[in-house]
């Protein structure tokens, strides 16, 4: 759920803001997946 929303935040700050600002929230939603996978697949 928080990488959706972080992703969809992404989005409009693509349009709307520096660079800089998107990149750094678009490496928050990706951390937040990666985060994600790494707990689904090491909680067996």
């Amino acid at each position: 759920m928080i990488f959706l929303v972080l992703a969809a935040v992404s989005v409009i700050l693509y349009f709307t803001v520096d660079f800089k600002v998107f990149m750094y929230v678009c490496g928050a939603a990706i951390f937040a997946k990666v985060m994600e996978i790494f707990i689904r697949f090491t909680n067996r």
